[in-house]
């Protein structure tokens, strides 16, 4: 991660499948390079877009609201939006929120790329 960077955005390519690795906390700080990811690989119009959550450790309300808007801009767009591999605690914020009905959410990237 770079020096400063409170999250660190990685992309790949498998297939039709776009990813975007984040490692680091998403958060008020965060929130802004990892929208920017998101809305690159969108623009992109992968058929599906993979979010692996494995390296995000903390995901505040304005990191939820990225991923809200990522998925609305998404299914305009024909993209499938999915996320995986996330730790107990950013997804029990999902759950509580009741957003693990609203977002197809994976174990491990593997299953996220070709679920």
């Amino acid at each position: 991660m770079p020096d400063g960077a409170p999250v660190d955005i990685s992309t790949s390519r498998h297939g039709d499948a776009a990813v975007l690795r984040a490692v680091g906390d998403v958060d008020m700080s965060g929130s802004p390079l990892f929208r920017e990811g998101l809305r690159q690989l969108l623009q992109s119009r992968p058929k599906r877009l993979v979010v692996d959550l494995g390296g995000v450790e903390y995901m505040d309300s304005s990191g939820v609201a990225t991923l809200v808007e990522a998925m609305k801009i998404a299914r305009a767009g024909g993209t499938r939006l999915v996320l995986c591999a996330m730790k107990p605690r950013v997804r029990g914020i999902f759950e509580i929120a009741r957003l693990d009905k609203y977002f197809a959410i994976f174990d491990t990237a593997d299953q996220a790329i070709n679920g």
